[in-house]
Formats: structure tokens, sequence, C-alpha cells
């Protein structure tokens, strides 16, 4: 490895975060090294905190092509790909530096964060351990051995491993925010409050913090708490789990409705826990965008919500207000059909809307808004038609608009499923 001035300024430069001027100094030093992989790697690297992920990874293959026996030229391409959403590609990429370098903890912190994204617990659990074996200080798989244990239902050795942690080095943002979750996570919400405003005192840019710290003011709320420990323990479960769960809830309740239409004495019966089942499912769609709207009235809340968050609050919060107007004007007409129809309309369509903003950036969230204004299209239209035909209600148009209207409620059924899937696709970049 060469070590020109133009090099060393580019180390300092990229440990200052100024990538900018460490690529000009980088492609400086490989005018004269055209052959240093190192350097290619380093570029790859500032590349890739300014965005430029195509001229990162270009950068990073040549890195391998030039020094492939060389660790963090691997290393460096694995983090671009992951940068990218291609996992898979980033796990075995990692793998070989590890080959390569097998006592690097920093790289056994790097396959324990893919594991841990990928939501393998136990192996993200297993490569931090091994890193540990080389550096049983290291912040990073401590952490991330934390993180995993978490996961996995052992909160007590989670617990031991971040307080460990937080003693060797107390001003680790990460450590922080890790401990603010945990406590989350274990229904100490003010004093996970207080890991949350350290870790982003520590670092402002930390959205995994200010997401924390969000969780916890909203679980202040008697009703978001119990929703908040459900998202968790959910996290915790595989896909297919979650999915058996959800599909096992509304299968259950369509044959409760069944049994309830075949056997009316014990309609009393099943009411309750139906109502309870569809408020539930309901409040798992709306429960983020209604309380996140909530905190806008709070000192601190409204500074830690994402310009998402603030978007998606904004629009459900607007639906609804619409919704709610439209229940009183009918209230107030003497139970008159044609307000009650756009109060259902607008309170559906919030559902949709708020799942946009779930969905991923990029081919995920377009389909999902596409989905949205479609839906809004056609149930605009049918109260429209239902405005036009008053006072004659008669009109052919009537049936037309009825079902206008019965298709823009069974889309909005079918986007929940829709959005469930979608929100789980990350598309590559």
């Amino acid at each position: 490895m060469q070590t020109s001035p133009h090099l060393q300024r580019a180390l300092v430069l990229q440990e200052q975060r100024r990538h900018e001027l460490a690529e000009k100094e980088l492609r400086q030093h490989l005018v004269d090294e055209p052959n240093d992989g190192f350097a290619h790697a380093l570029l790859a690297v500032s590349l890739l905190e300014q965005e430029r992920r195509n001229d990162a990874e270009q950068s990073a293959r040549e890195a391998i092509g030039l020094a492939p026996d060389m660790a963090f030229t691997h290393y460096t391409l694995a983090r671009v790909l992951a940068d990218r959403n291609r996992h898979e590609d980033a796990l075995a990429i990692i793998a070989e530096a590890i080959r390569l370098d097998p006592a690097n903890a920093d790289f056994h912190s790097m396959q324990a964060s893919f594991r841990f994204q990928r939501e393998s617990w136990a192996g993200a659990l297993a490569a931090a351990e091994t890193g540990l074996q080389f550096d049983p200080e290291h912040i990073n798989c401590n952490n991330l051995r934390a993180m995993a244990l978490v996961k996995l239902g052992r909160k007590a050795e989670a617990g031991a491993t971040i307080d460990t942690t937080l003693a060797r080095d107390p001003s680790d943002a990460f450590s922080h925010a890790n401990k603010g979750w945990t406590l989350l996570e274990q229904g100490k919400r003010k004093q996970a409050m207080k890991h949350f405003h350290e870790s982003l005192r520590l670092d402002p840019t930390n959205e995994w913090t200010r997401a924390g710290l969000v969780e916890a003011i909203k679980a202040g709320n008697p009703v978001y708490a119990v929703m908040l420990r459900y998202f968790l323990w959910m996290q915790k479960l595989s896909k297919r789990a979650r999915w058996g769960i959800i599909l096992g809830g509304f299968f259950g309740s369509r044959l409760l409705a069944g049994l309830s239409a075949a056997n009316p004495d014990i309609a009393p019966w099943v009411m309750p826990v139906r109502v309870f089942y569809i408020t539930f499912a309901v409040l798992t769609w709306l429960a983020h965008p209604v309380f996140n709207l909530m905190l806008f009235l709070h000192p601190y809340g409204r500074h830690a919500l994402t310009e998402e968050q603030r978007s998606q609050a904004t629009w459900v919060g607007l639906l609804l207000a619409l919704a709610l107007s439209s229940v009183a004007i009918w209230l107030v007409s003497g139970y008159n059909e044609e307000y009650l129809v756009p109060a259902l309309v607008f309170g559906l369509l919030s559902l949709p809307t708020s799942a946009v903003h779930t969905c991923h950036k990029g081919w995920p969230r377009r389909t999902m808004a596409c989905a949205t204004l479609a839906l809004a299209a056609v149930g605009l239209f049918s109260v429209g038609i239902i405005y036009a035909i008053h006072p004659e209600k008669r009109s052919p148009l009537g049936g037309f608009a009825s079902g206008a209207f019965l298709l823009f409620v069974l889309g909005v059924f079918l986007s929940q499923w829709l959005a469930m899937w979608l929100a789980q696709q990350r598309p590559r970049r």
C-alpha cells in the first residue's frame, strides 16, 4: 500500500467525514498509483457516503480486481452491496473477507449486522460472538450480540451485555440507543427516553435513535403502549409466523361470523370478539400515523418526527377529519345517507394512505401510492354519483353508484394485503 501525501490526507478527511475532499485526494493519488487496490476501496467508501452507489460499486469491484487477497477490498464491496439492499450478495462477499482475515472483529460485526437485518437472530448472535472471541471489547459486536439476544427473548443477558458495553464507552451513541430499545422492550419507557436523548446528543443524525424516541413518547399513551408491545413481539417472529397470525385472525373472524349466522343464540357472545378483532386490526394499520399526529402537540415529539412521518400523519389526519365532519353532517341532517357514504369513503381511504409510507422508497412505495390513488378515484366517483342523482333516488345511476362503492370497499380490503407484502420488499438501489 502506497502512503503518498494525497492518500494520507484522504484518510484524515474520511475520518472527518469530508468525503468530497477525500475523493479529490484519492483521485490525485490514483493518477500516480492507478493499481493501488486499497486506494480504490477507500474511493468506493467516499463515493458511497455521497450516495453515488453505481460509482462506488464500480470502484469497489476494481479494488478487488487489483487486490483480490486484501480483505479490506471485499469488506468495502460488501458494505456497498448492503447499502444497495443486495444482502445475499453482501453476505457472500463479507464471508470472503472473513476467510482472508478471520481475526478481524469488524468483519464479523458486519456479518452479524447483515444477518440481523435479514431477521436471522441466531445467525447474528453467532457472528457477533465469533467477533468477540477476537476482540471482547468490540463495541459493535457487543451491541449486535445484545440486539440479537433481545430478539431471542434473552433480555437479561442482553441487558448485562449493554451495561458492560456502556461502562467501557459511555460516549457511544449506538450503545445508548441499543440500551433505550432494550428498556422499551421491557416497558420502561421513561428510562428508555433518557438513553435516547443521550444518544441523540452524541449523534443527532442517528435515525434509529430518533425512531426509538418517537416510540417511547407515544408509549406514554396506554392504548399505544399495548400496540407497541404487539409490534415489538411481532418483529421477533419469522415472516411465516407473522403471516400465520394475520391469516389466522382473518379466517378465525370469518369462521366466527359463519357460526354466528348459523346459530343466532351465540351471536351476542361472538359479536364482542369480532368487534375487538376488527378494532385491533384497524389500530395496527392506523396506530403509527394517528399517534404521530398527536405528537405534533408534544414539545419534543414534533421535533423527533421525520418528514415522512409528518407527511403520513398529516394525510391520514386530514382524511379522518373529513370522515368525522361527514359523520357530523350526517347526524345533523337527520341521517341522510348522502353524508354517510363520504364518511365511509374518507375513513376507509385512510388505511391505504397510511400504508404508502410503510413501503420502502422505490417501486414498492410507487405501487402502493398508485393503488391508493386508484381507490380514491373509485371512492370519490361513487360519492359524486350519489350527489348527482339526488333527490331522484330511483335513477339508474343509483345501482352504478352502489357497485362503485362496493368495489371501493373490496379494493381497500385487498390493499391491506398488498401493503403487507410490499412492506417486506426492499428494492435494489
